[in-house]
């Protein structure tokens, strides 16, 4: 019988000074290659737990583990960084019990950077039903107390913050501003984001003007509340704090969130909200007009392959999305020649990797046919295999694009790739 071994302790992070708070110099961004005519840019982002090259594609480890694919094999697929949820943190296992195992990277044994969203997505999805209102369509359906059919109300937006039912057991329960820092100092993700209100795209724009400001004020109360619990968490590393950019589909609103919060000394920036697909570089460009030039920004749950491009062009650094894990389970992968269902019949016989020419584990190792059969069979290691491909296809796709810009030659592989992903059609 073999001896257990204890696993390594993961390396001390950059800024953890004993007595003292966290060194914020262990944070940082350089830019590398601007884009010429545009705002996109290559760079790095320095954070405690080691550097991230930009743009990047950021995989979701909602609840402190990409579903169905450990932490080092995301690491093997070439992953730089994850986020986790810190709605869902809080809710199981509770921020108190991730804080005494060391913070998030020790509890998932991850030793590259992580980030937390602040959890208001979750205000959205409770409070009106949806999930995520990308291209919606709202002609006609204007109003602000839209529900998804089928839905019920579980969240009430006020002044102060968010009153919630639980999803999980249905018990009353309230995000603020300075609850969700305290929360997210607690998991001890590298970057965070503030605590903002997510419209649909439903809202008025009456509403929508109330909710910028709403999220402006609450972005103030994020940043007092962030340097309170900087200064008092000792020997901790420095947390880097992103504000979020509302605005829905408005231009003037759009600039003026970004103007706002990004007169506010945050250490980097999310774009955020509703976004109608056909004006989605737009979006990003008017945003980046506006915030200052040397901090990093984050695109928030974007990733079909042409929203991709349209925001690292006009200014996206960063990049988080459930999309690829989720579709996998599902059968749905990602190849350079579109999106397609592995679980077809088609792939019953099909002896081929689920793309020729992919690096990643799966490809290298497994058949089109054998991750057909484990998906129809529900085997656990079917959703794994698709994951990791996605995965992989997203982290490649993004690294790939930094190097178009660093080699100067973007708008070929742009105008490339989007060319033969979308030949058969808009999936993906």
């Amino acid at each position: 019988m073999m001896k257990n071994e204890k696993t390594a302790k993961l390396p001390v992070p950059r800024g953890a000074r004993p007595g003292q708070p966290g060194d914020r110099s262990a944070f940082g961004f350089e830019i590398s290659t601007q884009l010429p005519g545009h705002h996109g840019r290559t760079g790095m982002i320095r954070t405690p737990h080691g550097d991230i090259r930009t743009p990047a594609f950021v995989p979701v480890a909602t609840q402190g583990t990409m579903k169905a694919v450990l932490p080092e094999q995301m690491e093997a697929l070439g992953a730089q960084c994850m986020l986790s949820n810190a709605f869902h943190l809080f809710e199981r296992p509770g921020e108190d019990i991730l804080d005494a195992a060391g913070g998030l990277n020790e509890f998932m044994h991850w030793d590259k950077p992580t980030y937390t969203d602040s959890g208001g997505f979750q205000v959205l999805s409770l409070g009106a039903g949806f999930k995520k209102t990308l291209a919606m369509d709202t002609e006609g359906k204007k109003s602000d107390d839209v529900i998804a059919k089928g839905k019920n109300r579980l969240a009430f937006v006020d002044e102060d913050g968010v009153t919630f039912k639980s999803p999980l057991n249905g018990a009353q329960k309230r995000f603020s501003a300075e609850i969700s820092m305290q929360i997210q100092h607690k998991i001890g993700a590298d970057i965070m984001f503030a605590f903002d209100e997510l419209t649909t795209l439903m809202n008025t724009r009456h509403y929508q003007e109330k909710s910028v400001e709403r999220t402006f004020r609450w972005a103030k109360r994020c940043i007092a509340e962030h340097e309170k619990l900087t200064a008092e968490r000792t020997g901790k590393p420095y947390q880097a704090l992103f504000g979020v950019v509302q605005g829905a589909n408005y231009e003037d609103l759009r600039r003026k969130a970004a103007s706002q919060i990004g007169s506010l000394g945050f250490d980097g920036f999310g774009i955020g909200g509703a976004i109608e697909k056909r004006i989605i570089g737009d979006i990003c460009s008017w945003i980046c007009d506006e915030l200052p030039e040397g901090k990093p920004r984050h695109v928030l749950g974007i990733a079909a392959v042409d929203d991709i491009f349209a925001c690292v062009e006009n200014g996206g650094d960063t990049f988080d999305c459930v999309a690829p894990a989720r579709t996998a389970r599902n059968g749905a992968v990602y190849t350079r020649d579109g999106r397609w269902n592995v679980k077809r019949s088609a792939m019953r016989n099909d002896f081929r990797p689920i793309e020729d020419g992919c690096d990643c584990y799966t490809c290298k190792n497994y058949s089109r046919a054998y991750v057909c059969h484990l998906l129809h069979a529900g085997e656990m290691a079917g959703a794994t295999l698709a994951t990791i491909h996605n995965e992989r296809f997203f982290i490649r796709l993004l690294d790939d694009i930094r190097a178009s810009i660093d080699g100067g030659y973007f708008t070929e592989f742009k105008n490339d790739t989007l060319s033969r992903f979308y030949a058969h059609g808009s999936r993906g």
